[in-house]
């Protein structure tokens, strides 16, 4: 009830202390009012009871303490406030861009390269709320898989339906970097960022990855690029004629091409060795790459003395038609 209400002057509410004492003093008083009188017996009024006029005349002095407690409360100036704020976002729009080639499933990462990628961009994607995030998709070839969306759960259901092997198997860095390009180049947004991940050397495709960022530059799109893979050599399941079996394989990685690639747009270049540092990754480039948002606040302050006041006025007024009609004393 008193939700949102707070008092200008609460001061007053020591005032309160005053109302036992005040009733306190009229039942004092009460007593000294009654008159003795001797009389030589007291039978002519035995079986006499006090009347119910008598209690209800009590109720006059309930009806002004109850004046005076709202008096007091309304001295205090009881406030509601209403609150009301603007909340103005300017959003970044990015676009995921990664390998899913057969040298993803490299077991250096846990359970692999692809499962961990995958895992660590869904958490990136839930700590930000406010921006629109779509999904390239490479390894032989490339094509969206989600476009620009602010419907976070579809596009980590597309996430999970991800594997190795969907699509002719190689590393088109090209491709998947144009197909990003052409998917966000359009957008609106205050900033327009692509995240390209992988884990290999370009071998093919049929557009330069240089060429694909220089397209992004004239767009204003920025371009972080995160190589995947431990350094020296990762263990993968190969299928054999006698079946799977894991064996080593050196790992490869353009870390050259793929810092060109950034410095051709002011994006950043990063290793991730591990799961931990994948990890430490996108928390870096969550830090780079903030919404903007602007809160304006608005705060109304509406005065509830008034009705207070005016029952204080009706209890008050009823106290004195009640005493010199009904509860009349004789002189």
């Amino acid at each position: 009830m008193l939700k949102g209400i707070t008092f200008a002057n609460p001061g007053f509410f020591y005032l309160l202390l005053l109302v036992p004492l005040l009733v306190a003093w009229y039942f004092y008083r009460q007593r000294l009012n009654y008159a003795d009188l001797r009389v030589s017996t007291t039978e002519g009024f035995d079986g006499v009871k006090k009347g119910l006029r008598l209690y209800l005349y009590h109720g006059l002095y309930i009806l002004r303490m109850l004046a005076l407690i709202l008096l007091i409360i309304a001295l205090a100036r009881p406030q509601s406030s209403k609150n009301r704020k603007d909340i103005t976002v300017e959003g970044i729009d990015i676009v995921m861009a990664m390998d899913i080639s057969g040298s993803m499933m490299a077991m250096d990462f846990k359970p692999n390269r692809l499962e961990a990628s995958k895992v660590v961009a869904m958490e990136f994607i839930d700590g930000r709320p406010n921006d629109r995030i779509g999904l390239v998709i490479f390894s032989g070839e490339a094509f969206t898989q989600c476009p620009l969306t602010t419907d976070h759960s579809v596009l980590k259901n597309l996430f999970k339906d991800i594997k190795s092997g969907m699509i002719e198997d190689g590393t088109a860095l090209g491709d998947g970097l144009a197909t990003a390009v052409n998917r966000i180049r359009e957008s609106k947004a205050i900033s327009k960022v692509i995240i390209l991940l992988t884990d290999g050397v370009n071998n093919m495709g049929s557009i330069d990855p240089l060429s694909a960022a220089e397209i992004a530059k004239l767009y204003g799109i920025r371009i972080y690029t995160i190589g995947v893979g431990t350094t020296g050599v990762a263990p993968i399941a190969v299928p054999t004629m006698f079946g799977t079996q894991i064996m080593n394989m050196e790992v490869k990685i353009d870390e050259g091409l793929l810092r060109q690639i950034s410095k051709e747009t002011d994006g950043q270049y990063f290793r991730a060795t591990s799961n931990t540092k994948l990890r430490q990754v996108y928390q870096e480039i969550d830090k780079l790459e903030k919404s903007k948002i602007d809160v304006t606040e608005f705060r109304k302050k509406r005065e509830e003395f008034i009705p207070l006041a005016l029952i204080v006025l009706v209890l008050l007024a009823l106290e004195v038609i009640l005493r010199y009609t009904v509860f009349r004393n004789a002189p």
